[in-house]
C-alpha cells in the first residue's frame, strides 16, 4: 500500500473524511468556553480545545471501530469501514489510537491541573463507550455523557471551577445527544437487531419517536436554563426558537422510521447546534 492509499485508510478511520461527528462535538464545547469566559474564550484554551475536539473525535472513532471490527461488516452502513473490510490491522488502528490519545493530552498538560484531571476521566469513558453497546441497551446515554465531558472541561480550563451552569449546559447537551444518536441508530436498527447490537432505538420500540420527542425537549428546557443562569438575552432567545424549529423539522423526517429520512434528521443536528452557537456569540457581541 503506498502512501497515498495509507492516508486515505487513516482518513476514513478516524472520519476525518466525515467531520459530522466532530461538529456536533464542537458546538456545545465551543458555547460551554464562551458561557464561561462570559464572551470571547482566552486564544490559546479555545486553539487548545478546537485541536482537542477534532484528535478526541477521531480516537474515538479509531476505538469505536476496534470494539466493532467483528461486527461490522455485517452492517449496511459500516461494512466498507477499514477494519471492517481488512484494510488496516487492529495492532496499527490500536497504535493509531494510542498516539493520537497521547497528543490530546499533551495539549491538556498545557492547562491546569483540574482539567488534567477531568481528562483522565474523559479519556477512560472513550475508551469504555464502544463496549457497551455489547451489555446494555442504553449506549447512547452513556454517549451522551461521553459526548458533554468537554464542557466542564471547557469551564475548569477558562475559569478553573466548574460552576452549576456548566452543568445545565452538561445536561441540555446529554438530552440533545440521546435523541440524535437515537435517530442515527434507527438507520441501522434492522442490522442491529440480526446481530445483537444494543441501542436505545431498540429499547425504544415503536415509542422511539415519542421518547426522543422528549429527550429533546428535556434538551432545550436545559439549555434555556443554561442562558438564564448565564444572564443571556434576546439573541440567545432567537437561537432557542431556532432550535425548537429544528425539533419539530426531524420528528418530521423521522415519523415513518424509514433510514435514510432518519439519517437525514440526524445530520440536521449539525445546523441546530451551530445555529444555537452562533446565536450565543451573537447575543455576548451585541
Amino acid at each position: 500500500m503506498n502512501l497515498k492509499d495509507k492516508l486515505d485508510v487513516y482518513l476514513r478511520l478516524t472520519r476525518m473524511d466525515r467531520p459530522i461527528g466532530t461538529l456536533l462535538l464542537m458546538w456545545p464545547c465551543m458555547m460551554a468556553l464562551i458561557l464561561a469566559a462570559g464572551g470571547m474564550p482566552d486564544p490559546k484554551v479555545l486553539v487548545i480545545f478546537i485541536i482537542g475536539v477534532i484528535v478526541m473525535r477521531a480516537c474515538g472513532c479509531v476505538i469505536n471501530d476496534y470494539a466493532d471490527r467483528n461486527l461490522d461488516a455485517h452492517v449496511k452502513r459500516t461494512q466498507s469501514r477499514p477494519l471492517a473490510s481488512g484494510e488496516i490491522s487492529a495492532k496499527e488502528a490500536l497504535a493509531l489510537f494510542v498516539v493520537m490519545g497521547l497528543f490530546a493530552f499533551a495539549l491538556v498538560l498545557m492547562l491546569n491541573p483540574l482539567v488534567v484531571k477531568l481528562s483522565y476521566v474523559g479519556i477512560i469513558l472513550t475508551i469504555i463507550y464502544p463496549f457497551t453497546k455489547r451489555f446494555t441497551n442504553m449506549p447512547q446515554m452513556f454517549l451522551g455523557i461521553v459526548w458533554s465531558w468537554s464542557i466542564p472541561m471547557a469551564y475548569a480550563a477558562q475559569t478553573g471551577t466548574v460552576p452549576p451552569e456548566a452543568w445545565w449546559l452538561f445536561a441540555a447537551n446529554w438530552c440533545w445527544t440521546v435523541a440524535y444518536d437515537t435517530m442515527y441508530a434507527m438507520v441501522d436498527r434492522d442490522d442491529d437487531l440480526k446481530i445483537g447490537i444494543k441501542s436505545t432505538a431498540i429499547l425504544f420500540g415503536e415509542y422511539d419517536r415519542h421518547i426522543i420527542g422528549l429527550f429533546q425537549f428535556a434538551a432545550l428546557a436545559c439549555f434555556v436554563a443554561a442562558g438564564i443562569v448565564a444572564g443571556r438575552g434576546i439573541f440567545f432567545a432567537m437561537g432557542i426558537a431556532a432550535f425548537i424549529g429544528f425539533i419539530l423539522y426531524q420528528q418530521k423526517l423521522i415519523h415513518e422510521r424509514e433510514r435514510m429520512p432518519c439519517f437525514k434528521a440526524f445530520l440536521n443536528n449539525n445546523w441546530a447546534g451551530m445555529t444555537l452557537f452562533i446565536a450565543l456569540s451573537v447575543d455576548y457581541l451585541v
